[in-house]
């Protein structure tokens, strides 16, 4: 098992780029399901996770391509099953996305129930009872979800009781090719699903309202296909943004949209970081000063994003000052607090909030980390503690960084990858 070994230190400096959005590339490369033509997907992050879904593609007969420009090619003509297996569900919640486009498409599917980061329940009830909305049958069975339909599903008016972008998705993935129209109140908002709504958009499908918590569906009886590029992972801008924080420094991010991540740049501000910004860059400069603690409270988009939270308990354990930080999408996600405890920094949490007080500087230790967000915390951690840090079970980190090891050795972090 890898681990990384960072040497903390001075600050970030320099220029990176930012890849496609893994939280909007998993939802679109299920999305080719529904096509009966050729599609093509530009801009996907080579990370364990997308690797897994092209995987699981595969196990079900899809023939899928990589050509010279990375693009992915989705032919489903030779789709000869509709069961997604446990050993590839097992370590991805994401998986569960196929869900809807299999059964919209094919009347019928099989998924087992889905793994992935262990940071609280994430029941799959709304997806379920969403489909059913649509005329689905479904089925419990041997761990698998067991869904059947007779014909085309049907449009219906549906209202989440909580805001879930993964049952947003498959309902709006399953609706695009139901008969009549669907309406989706409570609807996810977050920028992945207006990407996703853009793409079945442009392979042929009717989806209205992204962005809003109202949409409406109106559902085509095929779906041609085309080709779509994946937008840029604001999460993964947000992370260097952060760690350019917490280390004092000065970082340019490119091939990236300022305009998804207003909230966490605003609290980036809050911090004393000086940001500047174009089209397709953020540019974040710390002027040597050491960051000012900031309090925040994690909500669905537009809200402070459940992602960035970790990132943001790194800066404020080396800030001036005391930040309270509350998280109220996952239950279990402030487990980075431990293992940042560990390199001296000072959090109490209770319940579902943590209390940081800022330290001058941390202590290198080894640490562990826990899932995929709280890796890119301890990494963050690592470079601004004395010594030499050690972190481990990183195959997390790279289920949401690409070449996290490269990128961050570009900003002149002291940083490798080791064999465990």
């Amino acid at each position: 098992m890898d681990k990384l070994i960072i040497q903390g230190g001075g600050p970030l400096r320099g220029e990176v780029w930012i890849s496609g959005s893994k939280n909007a590339a998993l939802p679109i490369l299920s999305a080719t399901l529904l096509s009966e033509g050729l599609v093509t997907v530009a801009n996907l992050p080579h990370l364990q996770d997308v690797t897994t879904t092209i995987e699981l593609l595969g196990s079900l007969g899809v023939t899928v391509s990589i050509d010279e420009k990375m693009q992915l090619e989705v032919d489903n003509s030779t789709l000869q099953s509709r069961t997604a297996p446990y050993d590839l569900v097992k370590t991805m919640r994401a998986s569960i996305l196929v869900l809807g486009p299999l059964l919209a498409r094919y009347g019928e599917a099989n998924v087992s129930f889905p793994g992935g980061c262990a940071i609280g329940s994430r029941p799959v009830d709304l997806h379920l009872r969403g489909l059913e909305a649509m005329g689905a049958t479904i089925e419990i069975e041997d761990g698998y979800i067991k869904a059947r339909s007779d014909g085309r599903l049907v449009g219906c008016h549906i209202l989440m009781d909580i805001v879930s972008v993964g049952a947003t998705e498959n309902l709006m993935m399953a609706a695009a090719l139901a008969e009549g129209q669907t309406v989706i109140e409570n609807a996810a908002r977050e920028p992945e699903i207006v990407d996703l709504a853009n793409c079945l958009n442009a392979w042929g499908a009717d989806v209205q309202g992204a962005g809003s918590n109202r949409l409406v569906i109106n559902g085509v009886e095929s779906i041609e296909g085309g080709h779509f590029s994946v937008m840029p992972d604001r999460i993964e801008t947000g992370t260097y943004l952060a760690a350019a924080v917490a280390t004092r420094g000065r970082v340019k991010v490119t091939q990236t949209d300022p305009s998804s991540l207003e909230a966490v740049l605003l609290k980036l501000q809050e911090t004393g970081a000086i940001i500047t910004q174009g089209d397709d860059w953020i540019e974040l400069d710390m002027k040597g000063k050491r960051p000012k603690a900031v309090s925040l409270r994690t909500a669905p988009y537009p809200a402070f994003p459940t992602d960035m939270q970790a990132q943001l308990t790194a800066i404020n354990a080396v800030a001036e000052g005391t930040g309270v930080v509350v998280e109220t999408i996952f239950e279990n996600r402030l487990m980075q607090v431990q293992e940042l405890n560990r390199m001296g920094a000072v959090i109490s949490v209770e319940a579902n909030t943590a209390v940081v007080t800022g330290v001058e500087r941390l202590k290198a230790a080894p640490v562990m980390a826990s899932d995929l967000r709280a890796s890119a915390a301890l990494v963050i951690a690592a470079l601004v503690a004395d010594g030499e840090t050690v972190v481990d079970r990183i195959y997390h980190i790279d289920r949401g960084y690409e070449c996290i090891e490269e990128k961050m050795h570009l900003l002149g972090a002291r940083i490798k990858r080791v064999p465990g």
